[in-house]
C-alpha cells in the first residue's frame, strides 16, 4: 500500500487558498514527506497527519516554494519532544542552509538529524516497506524526481502443500522469504512447490519541477501513479519553456509515453483560479488523470 496526501498543490505563490508544494506519503509501515513549502505544518495539522511518524524528508530542489517551510517543521518537531532520528535528503547546499538557520537562532534539535546529499540518480533510502531512488529532471537549478517502490511482498503459502510435506510452523516465515525446505530425511522440497509469488510491488513517481523531456520515461516507465507538474495550460508552451516548467498537454504526453497507470497533476500557477481546465486539457491526452487537490488522499 502506498498513499499520497496532497498538502500543497500550487507553484511559487500561495493563491486562492492553495499552498506551495508538499506531499505526505504513507506505506504499510512508513511515512515520508516530499518537499516542504510554506504552510506545510498547518496542512499536516489540518488533515490530522502525524509529523512525528515522518522518518524521511525528500526535498526536490532549492526554490523556496519547495522548502521554505522546512526549518519551521524541523524546529517544531524538536519543541514537541521528538527523539527518534530523522533523515533529510536534498541538494548538498541544503545542509549548510539548515546549519546557518540553527546557528543564527542558537537552536538545538532534540533528535538526531541525518543529512543525505542527493546523487545525480540512484537508490537513496530503504526502509522496511519501501525503496526510494532519485533521478534528474530539467529545471533552472539542480532538481530531482523521486521514485517510491514498495518492497515485493513475501511469497504466499500453499496450505495443503505445506501440510502434505509436513513443514513445521516454525519454518513458514522462511518459506515466505523464498527458502527451500529440507526435510529431516534430507529431501529438498523446492520453495516453488510450497508457495506462489506475492503481489507485484506498487510504484509512485514524483516529477516536479521540470521541462518536458522524454529522457524521463526510462525512470518512470509503467509506474502505478505519476505526479507530474502542470504549471501552465497548453497555450503557454513558450512561457513554460522560458521558466523550465511543463503544460497540461505535455503532462499527458509524458504519461502516455511512459505507459503509467494513473496521472496526478499539480504545481499550478497562481495566475489560474479555476483548475478545471487543467483537468480537461490533460484528460484529452491521457484520460486517467486526476487533479492534486489539497487534502485529497490518493491510494496507489
Amino acid at each position: 500500500m502506498i498513499s499520497v496526501t496532497i498538502l500543497g498543490n500550487n507553484s511559487a505563490l500561495p493563491a486562492y487558498g492553495r499552498n506551495p508544494t508538499s506531499q505526505y506519503i504513507q506505506t504499510e509501515k512508513d511515512c515520508f514527506l516530499i518537499d516542504c513549502g510554506e504552510g506545510t505544518q498547518l496542512q499536516l495539522t489540518k488533515y490530522k497527519l502525524k509529523r512525528s511518524k515522518i522518518s524521511h524528508i525528500f526535498i526536490s530542489h532549492l526554490h523556496g516554494d519547495h522548502y521554505f517551510g522546512l526549518i519551521g517543521l524541523l524546529t517544531s518537531m524538536s519543541l514537541l519532544g521528538r527523539t527518534q532520528e530523522l533523515h533529510l535528503h536534498g541538494h548538498a547546499m541544503l545542509e549548510k542552509i539548515i546549519q546557518i538557520q540553527m546557528e543564527a537562532s542558537e537552536s538545538e534539535l532534540s533528535y538526531p538529524l541525518y543529512f543525505h546529499p542527493l546523487p545525480s540518480e540512484g537508490r537513496i533510502a530503504e526502509t522496511e516497506s519501501c525503496v526510494i531512488s532519485c533521478f534528474p529532471v530539467k529545471h533552472k537549478i539542480p532538481c530531482h524526481g523521486f521514485l517510491f517502490v514498495e518492497k515485493k511482498n513475501l511469497r504466499k503459502i500453499i496450505p495443503e502443500k505445506v501440510k502434505s510435506f509436513g513443514v513445521p510452523d516454525a519454518f513458514l516465515e522462511e518459506l515466505k522469504k523464498g527458502k527451500d525446505y529440507i526435510h529431516p530425511k534430507g529431501t529438498i522440497v523446492s520453495n516453488d512447490e510450497l508457495t506462489f509469488s506475492g503481489d507485484i510491488p506498487l510504484k509512485y513517481a514524483f516529477c516536479a519541477d521540470t521541462l518536458y523531456h522524454e529522457g524521463l520515461v526510462s525512470y518512470i516507465k509503467g509506474v502505478d501513479l505519476l505526479y507530474y507538474e502542470t504549471t501552465y495550460l497548453k497555450d503557454q508552451n513558450e512561457r513554460a519553456e522560458k521558466h523550465n516548467h511543463s503544460t497540461t498537454q505535455q503532462a499527458g504526453l509524458m504519461a502516455t509515453k511512459a505507459g503509467v497507470k494513473k496521472l496526478l497533476i499539480g504545481h499550478f500557477s497562481s495566475k489560474y483560479e479555476n483548475l478545471e481546465p487543467f483537468l480537461t486539457e490533460t484528460q484529452a491526452i491521457f484520460s486517467d488523470t486526476i487533479l492534486a487537490i489539497e487534502g485529497s488522499c490518493i491510494k496507489v
